[in-house]
């Protein structure tokens, strides 16, 4: 069982944990919402980190697909940049994908969980109703923890965890905190993480739409894309053909034109 992982952490991630409640404490009743010169927080969960240091992290969530793993991986070595791999256990159960798993630790990445069975925790009404137990919940992030250190990633190095489709409540952050990770979100304000929306789809949007969206946000705020934390899929499917893992390259240009260090998560959350 992970319910002790708390101690197991290292130093850096148990300040992040400190700092985290110092940001929470300081959130709004009625929108969950605060920040601080550290983090952005939303109901609990830090959907920003440091606004005033040149750094982002690119997160990837992957489930039932993967078709962009290698290209992803490729681009990141070329630009010597670094990223954050959230898999579902089912994907690192199914031995097509260990090859790229194998990769994305070896080249350095953070492979982190993102529910073992891409459970929907809790409802998308206002405010979100929990849908799982606690004792599901335990189980499920659990089961996604030892599916990750069965590829040999050591439980302390496990800091950070990202929900399934992306929601969850302040009860799931709680939960979250017992197994001693901490719960993270993409930043809003891009449409990135619409990558995996098919052509059929009413909220489909096209890799360009999606590039326009980046490179418009990082124009218009002062603070450009610190601390941003970028959201994208390891894999869309079948259902879009326009995938945008073709188009990342060309993202990773803009960013280090624009003297963006690109790391892990743990890296932009840790002072």
């Amino acid at each position: 069982m992970h319910t002790n992982r708390l101690s197991l952490l290292p130093a850096t991630t148990l300040l992040v944990l400190l700092f985290v409640c110092i940001a929470t404490a300081g959130t709004d009743a009625t929108s969950g919402h605060s920040r601080n010169n550290l983090f952005e927080v939303r109901d609990g969960g830090i959907i920003r980190g440091p606004k005033e240091r040149r750094k982002l992290a690119l997160v990837f969530t992957g489930h039932e697909f993967a078709e962009g793993g290698d290209t992803i991986l490729s681009e990141l070595k070329k630009h010597q940049a670094k990223a954050s791999f959230f898999m579902t256990g089912d994907l690192l159960a199914n031995t097509n994908f260990s090859p790229l798993i194998h990769r994305i630790i070896r080249d350095g990445h953070y492979l982190g969980p993102h529910s073992d069975k891409h459970i929907l925790y809790c409802s998308r009404e206002t405010p979100p109703k929990t849908l799982v137990t606690r004792d599901q919940f335990f189980a499920d992030v659990t089961n996604n923890l030892m599916r990750i250190e069965a590829f040999n990633v050591p439980g302390e190095r496990i800091g950070w965890f990202l929900p399934a489709y992306e929601h969850y409540n302040g009860q799931i952050v709680g939960w979250t905190k017992e197994l001693g990770v901490r719960l993270i979100n993409f930043t809003p304000g891009t449409r990135s993480n619409a990558d995996y929306t098919g052509e059929a789809d009413k909220n489909f949007v096209s890799s360009q739409a999606i590039l326009d969206s980046i490179v418009s946000r990082e124009k218009k705020e002062p603070a450009g894309l610190n601390g941003f934390i970028l959201l994208l899929h390891i894999g869309a499917g079948p259902g879009r053909q326009d995938k945008f893992h073709a188009r990342f390259g060309e993202l990773l240009d803009y960013l280090l034109e624009r003297k963006y260090r690109l790391v892990t998560i743990g890296e932009l959350l840790a002072d």
